[in-house]
């Protein structure tokens, strides 16, 4: 059963995907916070079939401490599931993404449309001055800037593998960070087809104010969303029914 549902989403997720891609075509004509609520418009009719189809609900936790305004944004990255299912969070969100999913027919005509800060990842020093650039500009508008800072998808109960580039967004950017955890992993293994019925749990954390040291934010943002992190993924096992230790993440990905 488990792998018939999650056979049946997947059909019904890239059907529902296509269809939207589609939809928004027309919608570049419009202003671009109009058109990202036809993506939030998406991204709920995605949870909506992944809730009845596969049985994995969403249960968020602290979104009474999301800030209004500019702030970055901070989220651990497990699993696809977070790149549409946060968007609906935030009012106006810019999210920084590899360069090369702009070139993307479709997909990238529409991250360019709702404003999203690409990252030349290949360019080095250079990379990270252009995308501070974009992105101060994008907060001073006061739109959020969403980052996953470990840069690529790790498995549920991986180490952590923070990249240093959210500290210097931080330092360079002057406005609060909202760190997000999550245990979407469990649900929705990256490089899998099963999604797992039960719920995710997402948890909106404390934000961190502006004008921390570098250093001193680096360190307070990763302990707040790995103690998170990992307090969601005890509940996501004991809701599964699993067992996760960190050396045993990358056959749990297979499961």
């Amino acid at each position: 059963m488990l792998v018939l549902r999650s056979l049946l989403f997947n059909v019904a997720f890239y059907v529902n995907l296509v269809f939207w891609l589609i939809i928004l075509l027309p919608w570049m004509l419009v202003p671009r916070k109009t058109f990202l609520g036809g993506v939030k418009l998406w991204a709920r009719s995605s949870l909506w079939l992944l809730r009845v189809i596969a049985g994995t609900k969403i249960e968020v936790r602290g979104r009474e401490k999301i800030p209004a305004g500019g702030f970055l944004a901070a989220a651990k990255h497990q699993s696809l599931w977070e790149t549409f299912a946060l968007v609906p969070f935030f009012d106006d969100p810019a999210f920084i993404l590899k360069r090369e999913l702009m070139w993307i027919p479709f997909f990238g005509w529409y991250a360019w449309k709702g404003g999203s800060v690409p990252v030349n990842r290949k360019a080095g020093s250079q990379a990270l001055i252009q995308m501070t650039a974009q992105a101060r500009e994008e907060a001073k508008h006061g739109r959020q800037i969403v980052i996953f800072p470990e840069g690529t998808r790790r498995p549920a109960g991986a180490p952590p593998a923070y990249k240093f580039g959210v500290a210097h967004l931080y330092q360079n950017l002057g406005v609060a960070c909202l760190p997000i955890a999550l245990n979407s992993g469990l649900y929705w293994p990256r490089r899998r087809f099963i999604r797992r019925p039960g719920t995710i749990r997402v948890e909106i954390l404390d934000p961190i104010p502006p004008g921390l040291p570098r250093d001193v934010f680096f360190r307070q943002m990763q302990d707040a969303i790995e103690t998170a992190s990992d307090r969601l993924l005890a509940e996501g096992c004991a809701e599964l029914g699993l067992e996760i230790r960190p050396e045993t993440a990358s056959s749990l990905s297979k499961a």
